[in-house]
């Protein structure tokens, strides 16, 4: 690992100093950077042990999915997050698959979960962490059942909209009816018709394109 990513990758991990020499060079011998296109499966299904995921440059999804192939997005993971989630073997409780997608040109930094598990053992701040992370993802993976479960759609529409323009650094929205309608975990069809009456409120402009917020205010008197 050369040194500006080893500097970014300790930064990434807050136990990073309170770790000894010894255990930091064991991280670093069972750590890869690697590389990924956009729509690559990183974890889920048969990549059930990927290890502990800290997101170098990129953006990824987590989601789960169900046996006829229905998604629903739980939480987003960009440049600085970590994810133990993907580290599923090294918690034994966890009886649910989360699939972990990268969402364009991505790279991760790596670590063996066995190796993480062991250290999070030996050293409290290291244990302290994941649990403190898998409390927070869990966090966010309720708020969207509860947003699926008691929110109305045109505010659950609203939300990702908005949170969607801002990962995206715009107004422009790219993502597809399809790919919108598998984050929220609805059906297309749904999705269209929530959107063609944002269209036809001029909250949107919808076309093959994509979608274009054209009235921020409106859209938000829905949430």
């Amino acid at each position: 690992m050369r040194q500006p990513e080893l500097a970014q990758f300790s930064e990434i991990l807050p136990f990073w100093k309170k770790l000894s020499e010894s255990e930091q060079n064991e991280v670093l011998d069972h750590t890869v950077l690697n590389q990924y296109p956009g729509g690559k499966n990183i974890h889920g299904g048969q990549q059930d042990c990927t290890g502990v995921i800290a997101v170098k440059s990129g953006r990824l999804r987590a989601y789960l999915m169900s046996e006829e192939g229905k998604e629903v997005t739980l939480f987003r993971l960009l440049e600085n997050d970590v994810c133990v989630l993907s580290a599923s073997c090294i918690m034994r409780n966890i009886s649910f698959d989360i699939y972990v997608d990268t969402e364009g040109p991505t790279e991760l930094f790596i670590l063996n979960a066995a190796v993480y598990d062991r250290i999070a053992k030996e050293n409290s701040a290291v244990g302290s962490f994941m649990t403190e992370l898998i409390s927070m993802r869990f966090s966010e993976a309720m708020w969207v059942m509860e947003q699926i479960l008691f929110m109305k759609l045109d505010k659950r529409l609203a939300m990702f909209l908005l949170d969607q323009a801002g990962l995206e650094g715009g107004d422009t929205i790219t993502l597809t009816h399809e790919q919108i309608a598998s984050h929220m975990g609805s059906a297309r069809e749904v999705i269209s018709r929530m959107l063609k009456y944002f269209s036809n409120e001029e909250i949107l402009s919808v076309s093959r394109k994509g979608i274009v917020i054209l009235d921020r205010k409106k859209l938000t008197e829905y949430l």
